[in-house]
């Protein structure tokens, strides 16, 4: 994603904002992997900041929801509208998310909450590419590879954890 951006001319930036990251430690390690790239590749990285609090606050009754479900689809709005937030703010015209790269993640799900957290500012854009297609998906994980990234297991927060386990135990 990152290597096609830079390869079309794009000038980025790396803002990480991933408060339903749990434990700590595991959004410390993903943040230190970012960063880590950021280093590496001359790309400037925001932190901003872990706000669980108001990750919880969010998605509260939705504990039991499953993967892809509506706890999902407010999760990626408090995280895309504080990136949208940050990206007006600091004057990007468009934004993207390693989100729809995941396999965890539905792709539709996340570019609408892209869409609507965009849609607060005029002349901001949610870039919506497919980032899986045309070898996209393999090249990610090429380069995952050679980077020695970290690769986890579950999306990040507390209950896709909680389910994960429990898959494993099963």
């Amino acid at each position: 994603m990152i290597e096609a951006m830079r390869k079309a001319g794009i000038e980025l930036t790396i803002f990480f904002y991933n408060p339903n990251i749990h434990p700590r430690r595991e959004y410390e390690i993903r943040k230190e992997e970012n960063i880590r790239y950021a280093r590496r590749h001359g790309i400037t990285f925001f932190d901003g900041d872990y706000d669980s609090d108001a990750w919880f606050e969010r998605v509260k009754g939705l504990e039991r929801e499953p993967e892809r479900g509506e706890r999902c689809s407010r999760c990626f709005d408090l995280r895309f509208e504080r990136s949208a937030l940050f990206a007006h703010e600091n004057g990007f015209r468009a934004f993207t998310s390693s989100l729809g790269f995941s396999r965890w993640k539905d792709l539709e799900q996340v570019n609408a909450s892209g869409e609507r957290a965009a849609s607060r500012y005029p002349g901001l854009t949610y870039w919506t590419r497919n980032w899986r297609k045309g070898g996209g998906q393999q090249r990610g994980m090429e380069i995952a590879r050679e980077e020695g990234f970290y690769r986890q297991e579950y999306c990040g927060c507390v209950y896709s954890l909680r389910d994960m386990r429990v898959r494993r135990a099963g």
